[in-house]
């Protein structure tokens, strides 16, 4: 059997780390399978891993402090900044050293990498044998820096793998401008698992889920739902998430005066996630850049019609108008509030939209894209 290494910045909440996790779950069934992270950041995973899968953390003394470096630079407080530097030096040192030796300790048949500076490493310390795959999973905003960046990490990969079709195409002209042999393939992210019963769409329930930073957009959510609530008092949003925004959002919700029609619940498990989606109308996505958005593949897998602005490029790629939810151009809120309102008043409008969106999800099925997966790493030995 063979083995896989995949490598992780940590296994707590988010897009990359779920996806981690998720890969992780799937091939276990085929290969021998490691998730080798860099922090360990909580006593367990966010997400639920199999138990045949092997975990190893690099690094559990220290964690990321950018947030706090940043606050102490904000603040004036000349002794915390000067503390904070000094661990995030401690910090840099450590996840390039702990790194770069496991990945030249690494047996491993393929190595996964997760991060353009993973590949980086992967590519100057990796055994030669090892078949070396990175795996890109945001979106280069047209930022030439960025894109130089990712290319070049890949200069002595074996393939690049994005979660998006127009994503490989650009990638794949990059490569070929350096005369890179990276190989660049596309393989959606997936949902763990298909729900058998859906939404009723019946309750007067907003939903959105995601990381509460700035390139979310909860606080233009917000915004939007203001005015949404001015017509539609009687409904409610749902949102799931943490993170440096929460407090401005939390701020926002008590200025607007809506805090018996907004619930911030922060992180929840998968099966409270699954719980509120099931008594959930419409899914809402203000994200200013989103690469794949696998939190509207789960919306619609539960038939909830989905609204996201075009600025989430990932959204473009599986919300089609007047078919599966509503793609709102230049961030328009009032256009939001007018196309949730015409959900909100058309039930059977709903239901079709709904219906559509659910079809649409079957195609991110686990044994969809296990198929390209299996069919990527036998490319190799």
């Amino acid at each position: 059997m063979k083995k896989i290494s995949i490598l992780s910045l940590h296994l707590g909440y988010g897009g990359i780390e779920k996806s981690v996790v998720n890969l992780a779950n799937l091939l276990v069934k085929d290969y021998e399978v490691e998730i080798i992270s860099t922090y360990k950041l909580d006593h367990s995973p966010a997400f639920e891993i199999d138990s045949k899968v092997k975990v190893t953390y690099l690094i559990e003394k220290y964690k990321p402090n950018r947030e706090e470096w940043k606050h102490s630079l904000k603040k004036l407080k000349p002794i915390t900044f000067i503390k904070e530097t000094y661990k995030a030096l401690v910090v840099l040192f450590l996840r390039r050293s702990k790194t770069t030796k496991a990945i030249k300790n690494c047996n491993s048949d393929i190595i996964i990498s997760t991060r353009d500076l993973f590949n980086k490493w992967l590519g100057e310390y990796g055994k030669k044998k090892t078949y070396k795959i990175g795996w890109e999973h945001n979106h280069h905003h047209q930022d030439v820096t960025y894109i130089n960046k990712v290319v070049t990490s890949c200069k002595k990969l074996d393939a690049l793998v994005l979660v998006s079709d127009s994503l490989r195409s650009f990638y794949k002209k990059e490569m070929k401008k350096r005369n890179y042999k990276c190989k660049c393939v596309y393989i959606p992210n997936m949902l763990d698992k298909i729900p058998e019963k859906l939404s009723s769409l019946t309750e007067k329930r907003i939903v959105s889920i995601g990381r509460l930073s700035r390139e979310k957009g909860f606080t233009d959510l917000i915004e939007v739902f203001r005015l949404l609530h001015e017509k539609k008092p009687d409904w409610h949003l749902d949102i799931v998430g943490d993170g440096a925004e929460r407090n401005k959002v939390v701020d926002m919700i008590y200025g607007y005066q809506l805090t018996k029609s907004v619930t911030v619940h922060g992180y929840l498990n998968r099966k409270e996630i699954d719980k509120l989606l099931s008594k959930s109308s419409l899914y809402v996505m203000t994200s200013y850049t989103e690469s794949f958005g696998i939190v509207l593949i789960e919306a619609m897998s539960y038939g909830i019609p989905c609204l996201a602005y075009t600025s989430a490029e990932g959204a473009n790629d599986l919300i089609v108008n007047n078919q599966n939810g509503y793609l709102i151009e230049n961030r328009d809120p009032d256009l939001m509030v007018e196309k949730l309102i015409e959900l909100i008043d058309e039930p059977k409008k709903r239901q079709y939209l709904g219906k559509n969106g659910r079809k649409i999800s079957l195609n991110y099925t686990p044994d969809r894209v296990k198929d390209s997966w299996h069919k990527l790493l036998k490319k190799k030995g």
